[in-house]
């Protein structure tokens, strides 16, 4: 591991370690998802995501599963465990990692471990499935990740990833507005185009959808005297559109802040 490599990990782990220390990242924190979360529960972004990831996940009871960067279980952790052939979750932080342990026990062919993906002392492989909900994006070198990602699929393994994109205008100035100021802003690289289309060139991308392009704006809906069940149909409207036109429209998709990818492993030449 190189040591710049190193250093980031060892400051983005003291980072979630001592979340609750950090004010100034607990209050945007706050901020930020109290929000965002809060609209896409309204207007059933969030439901819509989970049944996605989950009906790409397929039967799994067959599959090796790697949960990446799960720290101590995303939503769809428990039920990646309870019915894969053989799950493994890992994290960099010993403090999550506990959690998720505990969480696990009693289910046969579960665990989960404190390990650096990038790591050379990471040797399992072979994944039918590698779930990175929020994960793909902490990696600066993508370069880097798409080589380590296609080395521990199996044969047509797939990808299933939910990350930020900075490609719409207005949230990519808010976002550098922001930077100077973020304190994880070292693991932090939200979806370019570019990014995109690195991801795009080196698997097969079997489905995709993007979130919060049009309905990124149902906030400024409150400024209109209209009614609230006016408010969430006009915002539940723009959500399907982002939901249909992100499928096949680039153009579209890049207007989203989140991109969910399901990314198959494509076949040795």
């Amino acid at each position: 591991m190189n040591r710049e490599r190193e250093e980031i990990n060892k400051r983005q782990r003291d980072f979630y370690q001592n979340f609750d220390k950090n004010l100034p990242s607990k209050a945007w924190s706050y901020f930020r998802n109290k929000a965002l979360n809060s609209l896409k529960k309204q207007i059933g972004v969030e439901k819509d995501i989970y049944n996605l990831h989950k009906s790409w996940f397929g039967d799994l009871a067959q599959k090796k599963v790697l949960d990446l960067g799960c720290y101590a279980g995303n939503v769809l952790s428990l039920h990646l465990a309870q019915h894969s052939k053989e799950y493994l979750g890992i994290d960099l932080s010993p403090k999550g990692i506990a959690v998720l342990n505990k969480r696990l026990e009693g289910i046969e062919g579960a665990n989960a471990k404190v390990i650096d993906f990038l790591s050379e002392d990471f040797k399992e492989k072979d994944f039918d499935l590698i779930y990175a909900y929020g994960v793909l994006h902490h990696f600066k070198d993508v370069e880097e990740l798409i080589e380590k990602l296609q080395e521990k699929l199996a044969p047509r393994g797939e990808i299933i990833g939910y990350d930020p994109l900075q490609t719409s205008r207005p949230i990519k100035l808010l976002r550098n507005l922001y930077r100077p100021f973020q304190s994880d802003r070292d693991w932090e690289w939200p979806f370019s185009k570019e990014t995109y289309y690195k991801f795009e060139k080196a698997f097969d991308v079997k489905e995709r959808r993007g979130v919060l392009g049009r309905a990124k704006w149902s906030a400024l809906l409150n400024l209109l005297p209209i009614s609230e069940e006016k408010k969430i149909t006009k915002a539940k409207t723009w959500h399907q559109e982002d939901w249909e036109k992100s499928v096949n429209n680039d153009k579209h998709l890049f207007s989203c802040m989140h991109i969910s990818l399901r990314l198959v492993k494509k076949p040795v030449k």
